[in-house]
């Protein structure tokens, strides 16, 4: 077993490299096309161009996102005190309550301890396994280089995979991989665009709603929808689980209710125009992708698991029902060339269909 992990690590490292290869990708085009320049160059700049992007964020939000978050941490024990007694006034108040919570007064107590230390379990187990001392640097680096590569001379990747296609198939395998680069693009942009327009919604709901460190907690909002679902009830709740010790259930409803009105608007509105069709997944196979991608690989299986999820459907809709079921997919040549077929009446060969309208389907069931 320590194998197969260690093999798909590897290959998780390649994919995200992947992932990173179409992003620059898409800049360098954008350089090549509008500006006229060569692709290495193309690339420099789009490599510039990330960096100054990265660096005016980091400028911009980084500083005070960073201080919410220390003040955040600091308060965190006075936000789980004043969490626990809410809880369990609530308990003695409620039967109901008080029975999913294991009882009122210290059953309350042990509900919360359990949850925040079932929490700190998970995240301990699996962030060493991915983020562990030089291993993430030589991870990084790795990462940044084969992505640089793949982006610098994608034709040398491309044609090497098809090379190992049947000739008779070579066609179908490109078109396949463009398929599968159009559909990794658009989640890429559509990704960045859901970031940004939920994070500022969120941001901006939350300083009405005068809860604290709203920047910081509309910053991970923004990042948490990277894990759909499961990103979407952790981002809604985090911040209500910290006014209600301070602000009471009402408040801690209104943000729930703020969560619930800014990720309806993302899904229904923001989504169908940013995403194509291509991204367009079926919420059960898309839970069931980031389930069985966390347990396999923990923390960075969550990130990946709609980009294997989108490229696993284009494989299974152009290979296995276009191609297998439906037929789709034959070169023109051999569905549709006219047909030789030797007849036994002793006259010779008689050429059908005589011109190319007709496929050699057509001419057998005929």
């Amino acid at each position: 077993m320590t194998f197969v992990y260690a093999v798909a690590e590897l290959l998780l490292l390649l994919f995200v490299a992947a992932l990173f290869a179409v992003f620059l990708a898409a800049f360098t085009e954008f350089f090549t096309r509008r500006v006229g320049v060569g692709r290495g160059l193309g690339l420099i700049l789009a490599l510039l161009g990330t960096l100054v992007i990265i660096g005016l964020v980091g400028l911009l939000i980084v500083p005070p996102v960073v201080t919410q978050f220390q003040e955040l941490i600091g308060a965190l024990p006075r936000h789980v005190n004043a969490l626990e007694v809410e809880v369990t006034r609530l308990a003695q108040e409620n039967q109901l309550i008080g029975r999913v919570l294991g009882g009122a007064g210290e059953g309350s107590a042990a509900f919360l301890d359990r949850l925040f230390n079932q929490a700190s379990e998970f995240f301990g187990d699996v962030v060493p396994y991915v983020f562990s001392g030089i291993g993430v640097l030589i991870h990084l680096a790795s990462l940044l280089i084969m992505g640089i590569y793949m982006a610098l001379k994608p034709s040398i990747y491309r044609e090497g995979l098809i090379a190992l296609v049947p000739p008779a198939y070579r066609e179908l395998a490109r078109d396949i991989l463009a398929d599968l680069g159009h559909t990794i693009r658009a989640w890429l942009v559509g990704l960045g665009i859901s970031m940004i327009v939920l994070g500022v919604l969120t941001w901006i709901g939350l300083v009405l709603l005068d809860v604290p460190y709203s920047l910081a907690f509309g910053v991970f909002t923004g990042l948490a929808v990277i894990v759909p679902f499961f990103g979407t009830i952790v981002s809604t709740l985090l911040p209500a689980l910290f006014v209600i010790g301070t602000g009471g259930i009402t408040k801690a409803l209104l943000v729930i209710l703020l969560g619930v009105v800014v990720h309806v608007f993302e899904a229904n509105v923001v989504a169908p125009m940013v995403f194509e069709k291509q991204v367009e997944l079926p919420p059960v196979l898309t839970i069931l992708s980031v389930l069985v991608m966390a347990k396999l690989l923990g923390v960075v299986g969550l990130l990946v698991a709609v980009p294997v999820l989108a490229s696993a459907m284009v494989l299974i809709r152009r290979i296995f029902v276009h191609r297998i079921l439906e037929g789709k997919g034959f070169h023109r040549i051999e569905r549709d060339a006219p047909a030789i077929i030797s007849l036994p009446t002793g006259q010779g060969v008689l050429v059908h269909p005589s011109a190319s309208e007709s496929s050699i389907p057509t001419v057998l069931e005929g």
